[in-house]
């Protein structure tokens, strides 16, 4: 084995599938599952470690640059991935009006597993990924070192693909399989995972804007040359936007935590969590459904050493 290949990591795969009784959807007749993605490692939970393996194999050792916001899931686990492996890690933040703040626990967590953080202006980042654009970035922030560029969120064709396998997972363990949705990577590859005609994924957009659609159609034509598997989007529990919540997902969070023994993220398995429960409550699952929430992450915590 490759001295580099994060399988050295040994990652809980696959990750557990646990039923829970909840009488909001026992009483219409749907079951509810917790794909406990969150276990598969201490350090690069859930959706970060099936989009990250792929990207980290492709970077073998060289310095990795990515992107994301304040409160990046995707920064941290690229930072911890290269405290872990033993490869450097460039951090571009949107936003240079933080780089005169202090860090909050998410960058802070990101600088002490040694990655170095660079913040540019909004609009800069806006068009991170025209060509012109990004290699400056690598220029003026990698310098002369070899840089192996992961977009923002982990999710490219590399990604998209490495998430099908939590499709496959899944094969006849669910009619529904839902996943709280940043860039779309994850949902992109997990549709293509299940078996034809025998699993729906369904996406919670935690950014509102209705763009995501479209970034997942493109990123499965990269992956795989077009449209793959049966997915849709409900885009009404965003709360606001990326990193927005509110006391009422608070107090929702809290009590399923306190009903199934479970610490719920906010940013992310909240807002999906709380989209399933209102779906069912409307009657969009038909009596006999079951369906599987991905637990993709939870509350952050100082990094394990």
């Amino acid at each position: 084995m490759n001295a580099f290949d994060p399988g050295i990591l040994r990652p809980r795969l696959p990750s557990p599938l646990e039923p829970v009784a909840d009488e909001r959807f026992a009483r219409h007749g749907v079951r509810l599952l917790l794909k406990r993605d969150d276990l598969i490692h201490p350090d690069l939970p859930g959706n970060k470690w099936r989009k990250l393996a792929p990207n980290l194999r492709a970077a073998a050792g060289r310095t990795v640059l990515t992107f994301g916001g304040a409160y990046s899931n995707h920064l941290r686990a690229t930072a911890a991935a290269g405290r872990l492996l033993g490869f450097p890690t460039i951090g571009v933040v949107r936003g240079d009006e933080l780089a005169g703040r202090p860090l909050n626990a998410t960058l802070a967590a990101c600088a002490a597993d040694g990655m170095r953080l660079r913040f540019v202006d909004r609009a800069t980042y806006r068009r991170k990924a025209d060509p012109e654009v990004l290699a400056e970035l690598v220029r003026r922030f990698g310098g002369t070192e070899e840089c192996h560029v992961v977009p923002e969120g982990g999710s490219n064709a590399s990604a998209v693909r490495g998430c099908t396998e939590l499709g496959r997972e899944l094969s006849g363990m669910a009619d529904v399989v839902a996943v709280a949705c940043g860039t779309g990577g994850t949902l992109a590859g997990l549709a293509a995972g299940l078996p034809p005609g025998r699993g729906r994924a369904l996406g919670v957009p935690v950014l509102k804007g209705g763009f995501l659609g479209e970034e997942i159609r493109a990123l499965q034509e990269q992956a795989f040359g077009g449209p793959a598997g049966d997915w849709w989007l409900d885009e009404r529990f965003h709360f606001g936007g990326y990193a927005r919540t509110a006391p009422a997902l608070d107090a929702f969070a809290a009590d399923f935590g306190s009903r199934h023994g479970l610490a719920v993220e906010r940013l992310y398995v909240a807002k999906m969590l709380y989209g399933l429960v209102t779906l069912a409550e409307e009657g969009a699952f038909a009596p006999g459904t079951t369906v599987a929430a991905v637990i993709t992450g939870r509350p952050h915590s100082a990094p394990s050493r």
